[in-house]
């Protein structure tokens, strides 16, 4: 019977690129739903919500052509968002400490509560999230980490701040099954459920050694690192 339906069915993984992208689609539409209730469009509503994510005490606000770089869209397209965010009261730029040409953006009072409004996130896709048990919401987080990962492999995104691909991460540095990983940075154990997207204290592992490290978590390799 399987045989059968290996020859009826799409293949495996165009069921799943479709399954995605129905899951975009349910995206797209709640972000256009959180952003228009704001007077915004998607793309100032994502641009919030990038500069609240990257910002906080100690982080250098980001400059807007990081936000061009994380939503993927052109310099010119994430300056008249950023200028629209302006008018609006939403957003204002600051000197960048690490380069006095440059000016990081930074929200204004009114901005973080609009970007606690129009986030980059549903709030059913969150619900829908959680309704998954504990090891379910684990095994998915793991698998969108791989394929945010290939991803950037390929070009398709800018790069991400992902434990995976920093350079105190240890993967399966220890015995214990729910809590194999180290991090070097906070000297302490965790789990892939503890595997972050976007984390501020991220520094990236040059290419030369990220490819082995990631080969290293991709495939479950096991037994101590010989340095923490």
């Amino acid at each position: 019977m399987t045989a059968v339906f290996d020859t009826l069915s799409d293949p495996l993984p165009r069921r799943l690129a479709a399954g995605l992208s129905r899951l975009s689609v349910a995206l797209r539409a709640g972000q256009w739903r959180l952003a228009e209730a704001r007077g915004l469009s998607p793309t100032q509503a994502q641009a919030l919500a990038v500069i609240a994510a990257r910002s906080g005490p100690g982080r250098p606000a980001p400059r807007l052509s990081e936000i061009a770089a994380q939503l993927a869209i052109t310099r010119a397209t994430a300056s008249d968002a950023v200028s629209t965010l302006e008018r609006k009261g939403l957003v204002m730029r600051q000197p960048d400490p690490r380069d006095g040409r440059a000016a990081g953006l930074a929200l204004t009072e009114e901005g973080r509560t609009a970007a606690q409004d129009a986030g980059d996130w549903p709030a059913m896709l969150l619900d829908t999230a959680a309704d998954l048990s504990p090891a379910e919401q684990e095994a998915l987080l793991r698998l969108v980490v791989k394929m945010i990962r290939g991803l950037q492999v390929r070009g398709a995104i800018a790069p991400a701040r992902l434990c995976v691909t920093c350079r105190y991460f240890r993967p399966y540095a220890h015995e214990d099954a729910s809590a194999p990983h180290h991090c070097a940075y906070v000297d302490a154990p965790f789990g892939d459920r503890h595997l972050r997207l976007d984390c501020p204290e991220q520094d990236p592992l040059p290419d030369a050694e990220a490819g082995a490290v990631w080969t290293r978590f991709a495939t479950g390799a096991s037994g101590a690192m010989s340095t923490l």
